[in-house]
């Protein structure tokens, strides 16, 4: 099964919204979500500071900020993670 990870920090109102949005999409595709919490480690706070949340898939950088349902419905598309 595809895994999709999600970069986060606790309190973020973003990640929150990234999370539901692919909470939404799990009912058309494929996937598990894996959260990440980027507070938890140094090189990663380094690496997303001002980026969260950040979706990856296939170790690629898809989205990150201000993340669009449809954007990522796209994608997915394009992946075919189709359930």
């Amino acid at each position: 099964m595809q895994e999709i990870i999600v970069y986060t920090k606790k309190g973020c109102p973003l990640c929150d919204e990234a999370i539901e949005a692919l909470e939404e999409l799990k009912k058309e595709f494929k996937f598990k979500i894996k959260e990440v919490d980027i507070y938890k480690d140094d090189e990663l706070l380094e690496k997303y500071q001002l980026m969260i949340p950040v979706i990856e898939m296939d170790n690629e950088m898809i989205a990150y900020g201000k993340i669009e349902k449809n954007f990522l419905r796209k994608r997915f598309l394009k992946e075919t993670i189709i359930d």
